[in-house]
């Protein structure tokens, strides 16, 4: 064996360390370079996202499949899945709620009729006991219903009592179709998912705008909203909620 050979043999262990190194440091460039356009391409896909406030990161158990969901839950009050689901169906209620009681509020008094607190002292085709238990009876009937629907979706399509939706197998639970969908406006998904978005977008305003009714109410009584509003528009300097 010749006298260098130790020499060479440690000058290629030390070539190949570094060898090694480089191409270990390449590596770990190139783990670091993926790394990184992989960031960039999840913040571009949440920033794509409409969330409640500009520039806020959405909650994170709300990934924006819901109808309306800006990832608005600053509380996590959604966080539970089953409460979710319950919360989901709370809102779409009171939504249309809602949006029933601003047009029944509104309308009337539009069109000449009392103001909407005086209703209940009109005389009516029944008395009051009579229309009280009426409701309620047709209210419980509805209600049980609709909660066998959340804890079975799709077990009440059909109606017991003249068979209508019969063989239909909707899961979507508050939305029924069928009987409800006569003009067939929800005919495909993607029709659908823009009437639900619709929907919850004047549901959460019509809630607003019946909280803005009570208030009015509070600060103009006897005054409906229909009239306070034409007194605000002929006189909104002197007419608003600063000057009650």
């Amino acid at each position: 064996i010749p006298a260098h050979a130790p020499r060479d043999a440690m000058a290629f262990s030390t070539a190949t360390r570094s060898i090694a190194s480089v191409h270990g440091l390449k590596t770990r460039a190139t783990v670091t370079a993926k790394a990184s356009r992989a960031s960039v391409v999840v913040s571009a896909s949440a920033a794509d996202r409409p969330v409640w406030y500009p520039g806020k990161a959405p909650a994170a158990h709300l990934d924006g499949s819901l109808p309306g969901d800006y990832g608005f839950d600053p509380l996590s009050l959604s966080a539970d899945p089953e409460m979710r689901k319950w919360m989901v169906q709370a809102e779409l209620q009171h939504a249309r709620w809602a949006m029933l009681g601003v047009a029944g509020i509104a309308i009337p008094e539009a069109i000449g009729r009392p103001n909407w607190l005086e209703a209940g002292t009109y005389t009516y085709w029944a008395p009051a006991s009579t229309l009280f238990f009426i409701q309620m009876a047709m209210m419980n009937w509805a209600e049980v219903r609709r909660w066998q629907d959340m804890k079975n979706p799709g077990s009440v399509n059909e109606d017991p009592l003249f068979g209508y939706n019969k063989g239909d197998t909707n899961t979507d639970v508050g939305y029924p179709k069928g009987l409800f969908d006569k003009m067939n406006y929800a005919k495909d998904e993607k029709t659908l998912a823009e009437l639900k978005l619709k929907e919850i977008k004047n549901g959460r305003l019509a809630m607003v705008a019946f909280l803005g009714v009570c208030a009015q109410t509070v600060l103009l009584p006897g005054v409906g909203p229909v009239e306070a509003l034409k007194q605000h528009i002929s006189n909104p300097g002197v007419v608003n909620v600063f000057s009650q």
